[in-house]
């Protein structure tokens, strides 16, 4: 898949958060989207997955075959962000198995193949409510990441979470990268050291 950005900028109020972004993303390419808290690093990722409009510019989709999608780009996206809601009330088990019924995930992976890869196996049964903060960023992750998808966006990924959950998520990143359009939102150099390319949102104000 390629994503092309023409133009692309986008205004709260009378306030331009970044100005005519020009910039393509491609199949197997890992890129970090850096920027100070507050640059719009996060709002740019959201417009790339269809969750917020730009308020100029054109953003296009292509596949692998080289036909352009025209349909939802939901579809295509698995997403996560430390802002994004999970359902308290669900058990772990719950969570993956009412988000594989939307999507799919990856190949070889169940709920129980994804609980166990994230070290959470005792925890299947349990209220996601209970759980810690870097126990649910740990959820988050891996429902993006083993998601079957061909853009992968994760928004500041690396928050709340312990070395073993940094440890975690380069492994899942290098295994799993494969054939993907990659996009890391950050400010924390440990969350983006295998990304070969980098888009200053600050160059685009």
């Amino acid at each position: 898949m390629e994503i092309s950005l023409v133009n692309v900028s986008k205004r709260f109020l009378q306030h331009w958060i970044f100005k005519q972004i020009n910039y393509t993303f491609c199949s197997g390419e890992c890129y970090a989207v850096l920027g100070a808290n507050g640059s719009g690093k996060s709002t740019l990722i959201r417009i790339i997955a269809g969750m917020q409009k730009a308020t100029k510019g054109e953003i296009s989709y292509t596949l692998a075959s080289g036909t352009p999608l025209k349909g939802n780009v939901y579809e295509h996206v698995s997403y996560s962000a430390p802002g994004l809601d999970i359902i308290d009330e669900f058990t772990l088990k719950e969570f993956f198995d009412f988000h594989f019924v939307y999507k799919q995930p990856l190949q070889g992976f169940t709920t129980l193949k994804i609980v166990e890869e994230i070290g959470l196996i005792k925890n299947i049964h349990q209220p996601i409510g209970d759980f810690s903060s870097g126990m649910k960023q740990r959820v988050k992750l891996a429902q993006a990441i083993f998601t079957q998808s061909d853009i992968l966006l994760l928004d500041e990924p690396c928050s709340h979470l312990d070395n073993t959950g940094l440890e975690q998520y380069h492994r899942w990143i290098t295994e799993y990268k494969a054939g993907r359009i990659v996009i890391i939102a950050s400010n924390d150099a440990k969350e983006y050291t295998f990304c070969n390319h980098i888009l200053p949102i600050e160059d685009y104000k």
